[in-house]
């Protein structure tokens, strides 16, 4: 292992420790790629009886953003997304959009400014409401396509490793 891809890690593991002592209560999501790469999602289990996605503005299930964390390089609605840590903020509405984030720092609000890339969901209604928020991976390939499932509503967005 080079010494680059050394540090690259520590530092991902750094950021991982510091975001995640900041929040309670998380659940994780996990797309695991070749040699071992790794896209993580962290978010924060709320239920349609204790939080409601605000239509048409960014949601941070349970007063917290989503967590993004990366060991490779991805591309998401035609942005690159580099290895790191970002906040991720699904926006509900009759079809949704997923945000990419670089701003961590716990507590800070949503800065639209601090964007790196953003994607329309694929949106659909189920027949079964999902009482709880549900966050999971499907992975094919180098695409580790993210679902969120929470009411009626099932969203998707596709992010793909380079």
């Amino acid at each position: 292992m080079s010494r680059a891809r050394i540090f690259v890690t520590i530092c991902f593991l750094l950021n991982l420790a510091a975001v995640c002592s900041a929040q309670s209560e998380t659940s994780t999501a996990t797309c695991t790629l070749a040699d071992d790469r790794e896209v993580r999602v962290n978010f924060n289990s709320v239920t349609t009886k204790n939080d409601k996605p605000p239509n048409g503005k960014p949601w941070a299930p349970g007063g917290a953003p989503m967590l993004l964390f990366t060991t490779v390089e991805l591309t998401l609605g035609g942005s690159t997304i580099p290895v790191g840590a970002y906040t991720v903020y699904p926006i509900p509405g009759k079809a949704w959009t997923l945000v990419v984030n670089k701003n961590v720092a716990p507590g800070s609000p949503y800065d639209e400014k601090q964007n790196i890339a953003r994607s329309p969901m694929e949106t659909d209604q189920i027949d079964q409401v999902q009482d709880s928020l549900e966050v999971a991976f499907a992975h094919v390939g180098s695409k580790c396509t993210l679902r969120i499932y929470f009411g009626k509503v099932a969203s998707f967005a596709d992010f793909t490793a380079k």
